[in-house]
């Protein structure tokens, strides 16, 4: 499969928002999924972390966020005990989306790495994850880049979540 992968940015907001749309309306359970806003997601292209995608004949078939939500409520890292002094230097693997007719070629795995590349890079210290418990194949994809799974817990109004974190530094 011959895709371009590189960084999103503003104007394929639009283009990531259909793809979680579509992806998310066929997974077995809503609760698989914590679906993100268009404000958000352009939060996150403009100053709040990084989204990849990886594009087929031009179209968008996957993408994935890497967040730095620096001192924001929602740093994962205040749920892993992160000192409020060090919740600058937390990344989060955020949201990975992968079409269908681009599953099986191990683009969550790549896009993992290159997270993680870009995340020491960067400066990051911890680095931290979230996927639904019945989700097999992020598990496996998470744990197989080094990330331990540290507890369950709902979160995401309530949603049921493995929470996984990896040391950078």
């Amino acid at each position: 499969m011959n895709l371009e992968i590189r960084r999103l940015g503003q104007r394929e907001v639009s283009d990531i928002m259909a793809l979680m749309v579509d992806v998310a309306s066929r997974l077995p359970s809503q609760d698989y999924f914590a679906m993100d806003d268009e404000n958000n997601m352009n939060r996150l292209v403009q100053e709040k972390g990084e989204i990849y995608g990886a594009f087929l004949k031009g179209a968008l078939v996957a993408y994935s966020v890497l967040a730095f939500p620096g001192q924001s409520d929602d740093n994962l890292g205040r749920e892993f005990g992160v000192d409020e002094q060090q919740l600058d230097y937390v990344a989060v693997l955020d949201a990975t989306i992968v079409h269908e007719s681009a599953r099986g070629i191990g683009l969550q795995r790549y896009f993992h790495q290159l997270r993680e590349q870009r995340a020491r890079a960067a400066g990051f210290r911890f680095l931290y994850s979230t996927v639904h418990p019945k989700n097999t194949v992020s598990i496996k994809n998470l744990e197989a880049e080094g990330f331990i799974l540290q507890f369950t817990r709902p979160m995401y109004n309530g949603k049921p979540r493995h929470c996984y974190a990896k040391r950078l530094q």
